[in-house]
């Protein structure tokens, strides 16, 4: 019988192997040297966030232990923060080991927003340029009130994109370690 230990990580708590924690913990360690110094913790509170909840939807809802399998497949999926593989696999490429779907979702991007950022959020989100949807709103505005409603419901209804998990599902991009290190610096 194998021995568990009952951790924390992102908030969760697991039951995992030994060897499943020996490997987190290792992978963990990895990351952490491969972030740049700038980056800091925000980007490893994320990742264990995104762990937890990888590990919530493979485990279930009966609480069942963490094994060194799916901690395999985890890590393989997120990657590390400079887009390598974490060991150097002749057989296997980082893109083949890295099969999440990314998301996509509206949210206000407060990064390059000059009044709410709906028209930055909007513009990210459908993948065109900025000035294209504020010179839509405007004119919108200058033909009647429709622009003006419209924006403020967007503005009130969608949600601030302002950890990098939620700067990668605004573009369409998988919340993988090195996507989400890209947002990291403009997120303070």
């Amino acid at each position: 019988m194998k021995k568990t230990l009952e951790i924390g990580i992102g908030g969760k708590s697991f039951i995992i192997d030994e060897d499943a924690y020996e490997r987190l913990k290792d992978y963990l360690g990895t990351f952490r040297t491969r972030l740049s110094d700038d980056q800091g913790s925000e980007v490893m509170d994320e990742i264990e966030a995104r762990i937890a909840e990888l590990l919530l939807a493979n485990l279930g809802s009966g609480q069942q232990t963490v094994s060194l399998a799916l901690v395999n497949e985890i890590t393989a999926q997120l990657g590390m923060p400079d887009g390598k593989p974490e060991k150097e696999n002749p057989n296997k490429t980082y893109e083949e080991e890295s099969n999440m779907e990314p998301v996509k979702k509206l949210y206000l991007d407060v990064e390059s927003r000059k009044i709410g950022g709906v028209c930055s959020g909007l513009a990210a989100y459908f993948d065109i340029d900025v000035t294209i949807i504020r010179i839509v709103f405007l004119a919108l505005l200058i033909c009647g009130s429709f622009g003006f409603w419209l924006y403020l419901i967007i503005w009130i209804v969608a949600p601030k994109a302002v950890t990098p998990a939620q700067k990668c599902e605004l573009r369409g991009l998988a919340p993988t370690a090195e996507n989400m290190a890209r947002f990291t610096d403009s997120s303070k």
